[in-house]
């Protein structure tokens, strides 16, 4: 079974105008079989987007645009690929109660879903963590003082995530587990001790509650990464724990649907 599991559409505020049908006919030409289009959910109503453009999620005057455009696609190609309609919902520490009423009412419409952790709780403010290098270094390093910091609190709050109560609808699958670590090339981390212990914890926890994790190829697009997420010792720990993995492009343009499978399908074979 074929299937990229994290891919997002025209919703996307800062993705790409390509029409829905380019992502899942490019999905069909390259043989998958189940196509999740998972964009990103909108953001509690009490929550300020930090990005610049607050561009980091849909509207919600646009969501049920989103849906039923997701609806109209699933059924235009129910003969050729099995379309699964989701979100990407990030989790904001502290506001929780507000995920889970949007979760209430929007899962049962969901055939899938992921929990993703985009922003860092500082103080009162929230900060975005994947952004640009730039930002990360002034906003989230000279704050904390080391990248190992930052590390260690990505990894607190991400663990915070996998134990929040979001209700029955809540995702059962971490997107982009080690994301923090898009601009390791720049910031190398230099004191892995500091967050390792933390981050393996995670892990486990993922592990005890039955999720799977994102098998996310973006990290190979990013020139300040060139890896994917997980990296490769969190992914042997993870895959030493017998975690489910589902495969994720992270498509935001259609050619970037299905990115570099071919990892996914050696790990899947050394896994047997």
């Amino acid at each position: 079974m074929k299937w990229d599991g994290h891919t997002h559409t025209p919703f996307c505020p800062h993705g790409s105008s390509y029409p829905l049908e380019d992502y899942v006919e490019q999905a069909i030409q390259l043989g998958f079989d189940i196509y999740s289009v998972t964009e990103h959910a909108p953001l509690p109503p009490s929550f300020a987007d930090p990005v610049p453009d607050q561009d980091s999620a849909m509207a919600y005057n646009v969501l049920e645009q989103y849906l039923a455009e997701a609806e109209r696609v699933k059924e235009k190609y129910k003969d050729k690929i099995e379309v699964r309609i989701g979100l990407e919902v990030d989790y904001i520490h502290g506001l929780e109660h507000e995920t889970k009423a949007f979760l209430n009412k929007y899962g049962p419409r969901l055939q899938d879903s992921i929990l993703s952790l985009h922003f860092l709780p500082i103080g009162t403010e929230w900060k975005i963590l994947d952004f640009t290098a730039d930002f990360f270094e002034q906003e989230l390093i000279q704050h904390f003082s080391t990248v190992d910091l930052v590390y260690l609190h990505y990894y607190q709050i991400l663990q915070q995530a996998v134990k929040a109560d979001l209700g029955p609808h809540k995702p059962k699958r971490i997107g982009h587990f080690s994301l923090i670590e898009k601009f390791k090339r720049k910031f190398p981390s230099t004191q892995k001790e500091v967050w390792w212990e933390q981050a393996l914890i995670t892990l486990q926890d993922i592990k005890e509650r039955g999720y799977s994790l994102d098998f996310n190829t973006a990290g190979y697009r990013k020139e300040d990464c060139l890896e994917r997420y997980p990296s490769d010792q969190l992914l042997h720990y993870a895959l030493s724990l017998r975690i489910p993995f589902v495969f994720g492009s992270d498509a935001h343009r259609p050619q970037e649907v299905g990115y570099r499978y071919t990892d996914f399908e050696e790990v899947c074979e050394k896994r047997k």
